[in-house]
């Protein structure tokens, strides 16, 4: 029997299933946030994360967050890696360190229960690399199969990141390729080469512990991690957190393989037309662009790589020893949020 393909049992996937970020905002508008006293830091300002300040604790703080969503690849346990690996990310994105993990699980009652094994194999694996521990959970049925996390991570008061800091002069780095969403769309329509489909796992996969562990070596003042709502959704939630702009060089975007060709050829998910819709009266472009890099730009990531903002001599020092590229700086909050050169 041809084993089953997940990707088929969902109508999106990965973090291109999130709602548009139009919508979320209609809603959470709606919404009075709750007070407290050791809540640091909530949906406010669309930080990756929430912080609360524990009790007998000095300094330390908690940070909690989830995350979860049906598959972008077929095979059970990479499905399962690519959703700890994103969930876990948030904690990295704070200048955290996850510790302890809550599965979430929507699983049909007509699948072999082996699939599930092997998702929950993936994400526990993950979770070891990443130096937490996954404790229990929550499944329900349901018609396809959705996978994610609860994380709990800690971190010290004067080493917490936020997307709320970024200042005027500082470089930007981006620690992982765009395209991820573009070539998984492929991918279901058997149009993504091998290369490029195992370059997106490979990508997907990775851990954002290593690069946060690398960025703690320097004055991160702002940072976030590029998932759902792309590079220049998520780069846009900074520029409301820290009121400034963010002038993008598309020419030093790094792209993963393939990814343009993909885009050219029309393999693009919803996920990235919604995000584009959201902020076209957000973005400006100083010359033309291909329409196809500019996909990248509004291609929702699953399990992408970090955003950072810091000063532009430690970006130089960082992005020599690291290989990650400077992609951009921030200005002086101007007419429009995000400026493409």
């Amino acid at each position: 029997m041809e084993p089953i393909k997940l990707t088929t049992l969902a109508q999106s996937s990965g973090c291109a299933a999130k709602l548009s970020p139009s919508l979320l905002n209609q809603v959470l508008s709606r919404l009075t946030p709750m007070q407290c006293d050791k809540l640091l830091g909530g949906f406010e300002k669309s930080d990756d994360a929430l912080v609360y300040q524990l009790d007998g604790q000095g300094d330390r703080l908690l940070l909690q967050t989830v995350d979860f969503f049906p598959p972008m690849v077929d095979d059970p346990y990479t499905f399962g890696q690519v959703a700890a690996a994103n969930a876990l990310s948030d904690i990295w994105a704070m200048g955290g360190a996850p510790a302890v993990c809550l599965n979430i699980v929507c699983f049909p009652s007509t699948l072999d229960i082996e699939i599930l094994t092997e998702i929950l194999k993936g994400g526990q694996d993950k979770a070891q690399e990443a130096g937490a521990i996954i404790a229990g959970g929550h499944s329900i049925v349901a018609e396809a199969p959705t996978y994610g996390l609860s994380v709990t991570g800690f971190v010290e008061r004067d080493k917490l990141w936020t997307n709320a800091n970024a200042q005027v002069g500082d470089a930007l780095i981006l620690t992982k390729a765009l395209g991820v969403g573009i070539i998984t769309t492929a991918i279901k329509g058997k149009r993504a080469s091998e290369n490029a489909a195992d370059a997106a796992i490979q990508s997907m996969t990775a851990l954002n512990r290593y690069a946060s562990e690398q960025a703690r070596r320097y004055t991160i003042h702002a940072a976030t991690d590029v998932t759902g709502f792309s590079l220049l959704g998520h780069g846009f939630e900074m520029t409301e957190a820290s009121g400034v702009t963010l002038r993008i060089d598309t020419q030093a975007i790094p792209t993963l393989e393939d990814a343009l060709l993909l885009a050219e050829e029309g393999y693009t998910p919803g996920g990235l037309h919604r995000n584009r819709e959201y902020l076209k009266d957000k973005v400006q472009r100083e010359r033309e662009i291909s329409p196809f890099l500019e996909d990248l730009l509004y291609d929702p990531q699953t399990s992408g790589g970090l955003l950072l903002a810091l000063p532009k001599k430690e970006a130089a020092e960082f992005s020599a020893h690291s290989g990650y590229p400077i992609i951009g700086e921030v200005l002086p909050a101007g007419e429009k949020r995000i400026v493409l050169v």
